[in-house]
């Protein structure tokens, strides 16, 4: 393969033992579970120069990728200048887009956010780090990062510390055994990067979930919190069948519940119930499509239709065209259910108790339980406690969606507004 010019630096950077291995591995792809304050992001930085200086190709192209635009900034911005430093003035620097360009080969590194997704469509890398991957939109590696890295047979390294049996769980465990993989845990009770007064202190300062997810790299921890945490374990450990292989039964009617994006996504559940029970055997999400594409797709299921839920504010009149995405959708020939504007604890609440009634389809809903059992109260750094109102974030689309259908199936008798379409298709 071929190499870069060669240039010679004096790098500050002194890996840690720990993370020799992952300096030094030979897989494409890499995956590290670590506790607070190992070094991951420091480690991987420099991993990401290390790539850059020594790639041959033309104009190389690498990536740091964090859940949010800010929060990269905020952990790896900081690093990359300290350490691309050693090549002085002839490195080029770009504050307002994130990015550093080495001088010898003209490689650059760039800080992105997975809540910006479009931002990374149609690039292309030859090295990617993907920091608390759990955390992200897990279409963003397989629709976005994956086909980014192809043509140039880039590589990925996966990092973070366990908040759950996630989708980094499950990548996780799917590598562990597979020799394309390199894996790499670092526990604090095993690295004693952290002395023993420290880990004593920080043990009495929180809960034992909280220490084992972040210290101790657990991934049977609760999510800290998570709403519906305890209900989708329940769901998955009390009862397989509950995530599972749920069919649909073309003799009931398929219910849906929408939370409608206009800048974002839009995500749309499929719902059959039969009696108690609550069958959910799909979901949709889009970005960025036309009300007229989510009803060519809801017509290409085939599906016989019941009622349609959405949000209240879908009755609201846009300033461009005077019409509201109500009038819209009953154009397009779907009857929607307007669900009652009532507080989002409330609907939270609604949604509890629809859970144990539940029934997942594993495959088709891949995506939505694990944003149901991610979803969760945003986090007060200052005031240390958590807010009143749940973290947005790529959870909350389908979060949203669940719930209105929780209060609009409940309420449908007597408080959801029916409008009937003009002609139904749906």
């Amino acid at each position: 393969m071929a190499t870069a010019p060669v240039v010679r630096v004096e790098s500050h950077y002194a890996p840690r033992t720990h993370f020799m291995g992952l300096h030094t591995r030979e897989t494409r792809w890499a995956i590290a579970v670590a506790h607070r304050r190992a070094g991951k992001t420091v480690a991987c930085v420099n991993d990401l120069i290390k790539s850059a200086v020594m790639c041959g190709k033309g104009n190389p192209r690498f990536a740091y990728i964090a859940p949010q635009l800010n929060q990269a900034k905020d952990i790896a911005w900081s690093y990359l200048l300290e350490y691309t430093d050693c090549f002085g003035p002839e490195r080029k620097v770009n504050a307002s887009e994130l990015w550093v360009e080495l001088p010898n080969n003209g490689a650059r590194i760039r800080i992105y956010g997975a809540d910006n997704p479009d931002r990374l469509r149609g690039i292309y890398l030859d090295g990617a780090v993907l920091d608390e991957f759990g955390d992200m939109d897990p279409t963003v590696w397989t629709q976005v990062i994956r086909p980014a890295l192809s043509d140039r047979k880039g590589w990925a390294i996966f990092i973070g510390t366990p908040k759950g049996k996630n989708t980094f769980h499950k990548l996780w465990v799917n590598a562990e055994d597979d020799p394309d993989w390199f894996t790499l845990s670092l526990k604090a009770s095993e690295t004693q990067l952290l002395d023993d007064k420290e880990l004593a202190d920080a043990r009495k300062m929180m809960s034992e979930d909280e220490y084992a997810q972040e210290y101790e790299c657990s991934f049977d921890a609760a999510v800290r919190g998570a709403y519906y945490g305890k209900e989708m374990n329940e769901a998955e450990l009390d009862d397989p069948s509950r995530i599972s292989t749920v069919l649909h039964d073309p003799r009931l009617q398929t219910h849906t519940a929408w939370d409608l994006g206009v800048a974002d996504s839009t995500v749309i559940w499929f719902i059959q119930t039969v009696g108690r029970e609550t069958r959910v055997i799909d979901v949709l999400k889009g970005e960025g499509g036309g009300l007229d594409y989510y009803a060519k797709e809801l017509q290409a299921r085939g599906y016989l239709y019941g009622n349609h839920y959405l949000p209240h504010d879908v009755e609201v009149r846009e300033l461009g065209t005077g019409r509201s995405r109500l009038e819209v959708l009953r154009d397009l020939g779907i009857a929607a259910t307007v669900v009652p504007n009532i507080p989002v604890e409330d609907g939270i609440q609604a949604a509890r108790m629809l859970l144990p009634t539940c029934w997942f389809d594993r495959t088709k809903c891949k995506d939505g339980i694990e944003a149901l059992r991610m979803y969760r109260r945003e986090w007060d750094d200052k005031r240390q406690e958590f807010k009143l109102r749940p973290l947005h974030d790529w959870t909350s689309h389908y979060a949203d969606a669940f719930r209105y259908f929780a209060v609009g199936h409940r309420e449908r008798q007597a408080a959801a507004k029916i409008i009937y379409p003009k002609r139904a298709y749906v």
